[in-house]
């Protein structure tokens, strides 16, 4: 039986599908097989750190000790090199997320007195005016989805527009529920699929504003060399569950 992490992990694999030698940046389970995923299938270029400061040959599996050889150092300073020249492909997290993309992961309440205080802008902004950026969320609900983030981290559509961010480039967000990307109109967040048995109704009740929707697929299912990757080679302790339930 084919899980729904497993579909999700296959669906952020798609996001660095044919990348090319760009430095992927997973934040989070998933967005991490999806990445391994891709390297050993669609994106064989793709560099891949230990999550310090080297390049790895090899494909490790995830949650373990990397014995694979070391072929190359990624000092900072070279990172920034690589985010700033559009060399980069991250997938990052959100607390909230707007209709046009603008992601929050810095604070959820008010300037002067927050509700919570979470993590800061961090490098979303240069992230998401300088390279491709794409958002993870494991549980699509109003409180994410919501229709105006209590401070911009990463860029959205309309505010790259008023600055003319020409290198900007947020492409799609991926759910337990659903992909979506930022093709309605005006560059605002559109259905674009939803995972095996999920309806459309099941994803705009849990998101705070009206999608674009028009034709809405099923996000494909992996594949039978997709499936044994995940299972055997990249997750065999089965993390994936635990950010996913089955």
């Amino acid at each position: 039986m084919i899980t729904r992490a497993e579909v999700c992990a296959v669906a952020c694999a798609d996001t660095w599908r044919d990348a090319g030698a760009v430095l992927a940046s997973p934040f989070g389970t998933i967005p991490s097989i999806g990445a391994r995923l891709a390297r050993l299938t669609t994106a064989p270029d793709l560099l891949l750190t230990d999550g310090e400061a080297m390049l790895l040959a090899g494909t490790p599996a995830l949650g373990e000790e990397s014995s694979s050889p070391v072929e190359g150092w990624m000092p900072f300073g070279r990172v920034l090199d690589m985010l700033t020249g559009g060399r980069r492909r991250v997938m990052m997290g959100a607390s909230q997320v707007d209709r046009y993309g603008n992601q929050n992961i810095s604070r959820i309440g008010p300037w002067d007195r927050p509700v919570v205080q979470l993590i800061g802008v961090r490098g979303a902004p240069g992230n998401s005016v300088n390279h491709t950026t794409n958002y993870w969320v494991p549980k699509h609900s109003t409180r994410v989805f919501v229709e105006s983030v209590d401070l911009v981290s990463g860029v959205g559509h309309d505010r790259a527009r008023q600055v003319g961010a020409r290198f900007h480039d947020v492409r799609v967000v991926v759910t337990d529920l659903a992909v979506l990307d930022f093709t309605g109109p005006g560059g605002s967040m559109r259905l674009r699929s939803v995972h095996p048995g999920v309806a459309v109704s099941d994803v705009q009740e849990r998101t705070g504003f009206e999608l674009a929707v028009d034709e809405v697929t099923e996000t494909r299912l992996p594949t039978d060399e997709e499936l044994e990757l995940i299972r055997t080679t990249i997750d065999p302790r089965n993390l994936r569950d635990r950010e996913v339930p089955a």
